[in-house]
Order: structure tokens, then sequence, then C-alpha cells
């Protein structure tokens, strides 16, 4: 499958949130039960390290970072956001997007991203572990999400390159 990788403008906002709103009905991608509007999901997330894969110019995977802390001394962390559309899976454009997402976010000053995944989604799992994450550990019974419990495996990259010092 052709595709490239862009970053991610307002205008993309539409079809970017119907493939975030397909992660949240399949229920293995987020906690969250309903996409937020452009000006939320805008406020949430770092201004750079925004991408979106396009098909045919169309929408078919997007990655964005959110800051883990406020504090100051958190400014170099971030946690990782990779959503590609049911059509598209298992093409290589969920790798290409967090590889991606990992030179840029060097750029920017980012010495680890964080993963948070659901155990069950052996998916992304395997994806953060092939793009240079590592399994920190397993946070049993987190959050409820349609009345069940669920666990939660936290991963993180640490840059070969930012905050060796």
């Amino acid at each position: 499958m052709d595709f490239v990788i862009e970053p991610m403008a307002a205008e993309d906002w539409e079809q970017v949130r119907a493939i975030y709103q397909e992660g949240i009905r399949r229920g293995n991608a987020t906690f969250e039960t309903s996409a937020p509007s452009w000006e939320q999901w805008d406020q949430a997330h770092l201004p750079f390290c925004r991408l979106v894969a396009r098909v045919a110019g169309a929408a078919a995977g997007w990655a964005a970072l959110s800051p883990v802390s406020a504090r100051q001394a958190y400014a170099g962390v971030a946690e990782a956001s990779i959503y590609v559309s049911e059509k598209a899976q298992g093409k290589g454009i969920g790798t290409a997007l967090q590889e991606e997402l990992n030179r840029q976010s060097e750029a920017h000053g980012i010495w680890t991203l964080q993963g948070v995944v659901f155990a069950e989604n052996t998916a992304s799992l395997a994806l953060l572990k092939k793009t240079g994450f590592r399994e920190v550990g397993r946070r049993e019974r987190i959050a409820q999400l349609d009345g069940r419990w669920r666990d939660t495996i936290l991963l993180e990259r640490r840059s070969p390159v930012i905050g060796k010092d």
C-alpha cells in the first residue's frame, strides 16, 4: 500500500476523528468512549509531532503526542498515540508513523516516549516493541471501560540521542 506521512492540520480533523472513533468502537484502543472536538483534542496534544498517513489523499492513520505532566521536569516525556483505520491495518502504516514520531520527537527534545496499551491489544504491543519500546510494567485493574476492569501495559522508548547527559 502506497502512503505518505505528512503533518496533521486542523482540516484533517474529521478524517482523523473518524479513525479515532473506529479505535474507540473496537474497545481495545482507549478508555475514551467518544472522540473529542478538535478544540479539546488540540489542547490535549503537543503542538508538534502531529502526523497523518495518507493513502490516495485520504487519512489512513494518525499519530500525536500528549504531555505526561505539566511539571517542567517532565518536559521531555510524552505519551504517543497511534491509530490506523481498520481498512489500512497490517500494511506498515502504524510502524511508519511510530518511526517518524520517534525521529520528530527527538528533534523537539523529547527524551522519553511512553505508550499505554490494553493488555489484550497484542498488535499495538508488538508495534511498540518493534519500534524501540520496552515493557516497563503492567497496571492491573487500572480503570473500567464499559463496566469491566482493564489492565494496561506501560511501555517506554528512551531516546539514544536526547537526554543522555
